[in-house]
């Protein structure tokens, strides 16, 4: 009984201590309040100028926390693809699994910063348009095949080609 009585003490004053002086914090302050208020800002995740809106990265994601939102205003891509869906992130249902990355065009088939990462997509200063009308040099077929049964039947018709082994 007297040892318990020490631990309920010791804990008391660890507790006081840390919660009084700071001490063995973790977090700095300034994100500590944005946390305690939920204010904290995400990265930004998907880069909308380099997404196609082919849903590959919706399709491909285990926990389903990407959902493909209708644009107010189509955007067109190239003369025959207009853009009509963007994905939306759901952070708090992620499980970092990377393979929204993984699965996007951009990234799988020409080897540029792909439109979605999870942790930070950053800024990107590709020409899609360009992009787009290069030949795809990817070396493995059965990885192309994979990647374009998740796009969207929209999205086929861009890339119907297939690489240039």
């Amino acid at each position: 009984m007297k040892s318990m009585a020490v631990i309920i003490i010791r804990g008391i004053y660890d507790n006081l201590w840390r919660i009084l002086f700071a001490s063995g914090r973790k977090t700095s302050m300034q994100m500590r309040k944005k946390i305690v208020s939920g204010t904290v800002e995400y990265p930004r995740v998907v880069n909308d100028d380099v997404c196609i809106g082919c849903s590959a990265c919706a399709n491909i994601c285990p926990v389903d926390a990407i959902e493909m939102v209708a644009l107010e205003e189509p955007v067109s891509i190239t003369e025959d693809y207009v853009k009509e869906k963007r994905p939306v992130f759901d952070p708090l249902k992620c499980m970092y699994c990377f393979q929204c990355h993984d699965s996007c065009p951009i990234f799988a088939f020409y080897g540029k910063p792909a439109a979605i990462h999870p942790r930070h997509v950053g800024d990107s200063d590709v020409n899609v348009q360009e992009l787009l009308q290069r030949p795809i040099t990817m070396k493995d077929k059965k990885e192309f095949d994979e990647v374009v049964a998740l796009l969207d039947e929209k999205a086929k018709k861009l890339v119907e080609d297939g690489p240039q082994c």
